[in-house]
C-alpha cells in the first residue's frame, strides 16, 4: 500500500468475524442521540456565520456577520422540547442509548446531562462545538476536546470513555486518544461491527462505526426521508436485515442516529416508536450502550 493512502479497503473480508456479544444476541443496537443545540454556529459564539446543517430550512446560505433567528428557534425546539419527548419515550420502553454530547451544549442546559446521567445512559464526547472541525487550529481543537471532556466529568461525575466529532479534522481521532480515558471513538462509517487500528507505538485503539443512513439527519438532507413512515421503514428494513444476518452466523450492530430538533418533533417521534416496539418484540436483541459494545471488546 502507497504511504499516501492509508485506507483500508480490505477490512474483515467475507468472513465476518463473530463479535465478543454474538453467542446470546443476534444483532446489537445503539441507539443515539446527539445533544448539539446551543454549540452551533451563530454570531453569539462569536462565529463569522450562521449554521445552516441539519434543520427543518433547506438551502440556507450561511447569514455573514448576523444571526439567522429562525434557525436559532429551530435547534432552540431541539433543548427545550425535543430532547425531553425522546428521553420520555426511552424511559417509557425501557431502552438504553449512547448520547453524543457536544460539550457547550451540555454547558447551557445541565439537566439533560445530569439526567441521562441519572438514567444510566452512556455520554461520549461529541467535541465542545458542533462545527466543522476542519480547519481548527490543532491546539484549540485540543482545548475543546479538554473541556468538553471535563464538562461531561462534572455533570455525570465520570469522565467520557468514547468520542465522535462528526465534523472532524484530520487531528480529531489522535487528539481525542491523546487526551486520555477513550474506551472507542465513532468517527468512522466504513463497516457493520467494531474493529481495531494499530498505533504508532504498538497500541489499538477501537473503532465503532457510527451510521449516517439510518439516522434522522435525512430529513434534512436532499435525498431526505420524504415522511416518518419512510424513516421507520427504513430503520425497520435495516434492523430485519442485519437481524437475519445474525441468525445465519454473522451477528452485527445497527447504529440509529438521532437529533433532539429532528426526531423530537411528535410526527417523527411515532416513527422511533414504531420502529422500537418492533426491535423490542425480538426478545435476543442487545439494546445497548457503545461504552457497553466498547468494553466487551476490550474485555472488561
Amino acid at each position: 500500500m502507497s504511504s499516501k493512502n492509508d485506507r483500508d479497503f480490505v477490512g474483515y473480508g467475507r468472513e465476518r468475524p463473530r463479535p465478543p456479544w454474538s453467542d446470546r444476541n443476534p444483532l446489537a443496537l445503539s441507539l443515539v442521540l446527539n445533544y448539539e443545540e446551543g454549540a452551533e454556529r451563530t454570531i453569539l459564539n462569536d462565529d463569522a456565520t450562521s449554521e445552516v446543517y441539519i434543520n427543518e430550512i433547506s438551502g440556507l446560505e450561511p447569514r455573514v456577520g448576523e444571526r439567522d433567528l429562525n434557525t436559532e428557534s429551530l435547534y432552540g425546539y431541539g433543548a427545550r422540547a425535543g430532547v425531553w419527548r425522546i428521553l420520555r419515550l426511552f424511559e417509557e420502553l425501557d431502552v438504553t442509548a449512547t448520547i453524543f454530547g457536544v460539550g457547550q451544549a451540555l454547558a447551557l442546559n445541565p439537566a439533560v446531562g445530569r439526567y441521562c446521567a441519572q438514567q444510566g445512559f452512556e455520554i461520549a464526547s461529541h467535541n465542545w462545538r458542533w462545527f466543522d472541525y476542519a480547519n481548527v487550529p490543532e491546539e484549540v481543537e485540543r482545548e475543546h476536546i479538554l473541556k468538553s471532556k471535563e464538562t461531561i466529568r462534572e455533570q455525570t461525575g465520570e469522565a467520557p470513555v468514547g468520542f465522535y466529532c462528526g465534523r472532524v479534522s484530520a487531528n480529531s481521532r489522535r487528539l481525542a486518544i491523546e487526551c486520555g480515558d477513550l474506551l472507542y471513538d465513532s468517527d468512522a462509517y466504513d463497516d457493520d461491527i467494531p474493529y481495531w487500528l494499530e498505533l504508532d507505538g504498538g497500541d489499538r485503539h477501537l473503532v465503532i462505526p457510527y451510521a449516517l443512513d439510518s439516522n434522522d439527519m435525512k430529513f434534512a438532507t436532499a435525498n431526505a426521508f420524504a415522511s416518518p413512515g419512510a424513516f421507520a421503514d427504513y430503520l425497520c428494513s435495516a434492523f430485519d436485515e442485519l437481524y437475519r444476518e445474525g441468525v445465519n452466523g454473522h451477528p452485527a450492530m445497527l447504529s440509529v442516529g438521532l437529533h433532539c430538533r429532528v426526531v423530537g418533533r411528535p410526527a417523527r417521534l411515532a416513527a422511533l416508536r414504531r420502529f422500537l416496539e418492533h426491535v423490542l418484540r425480538h426478545e435476543d436483541v442487545w439494546i445497548c450502550r457503545r461504552a457497553d459494545i466498547a468494553r466487551a471488546y476490550h474485555g472488561i
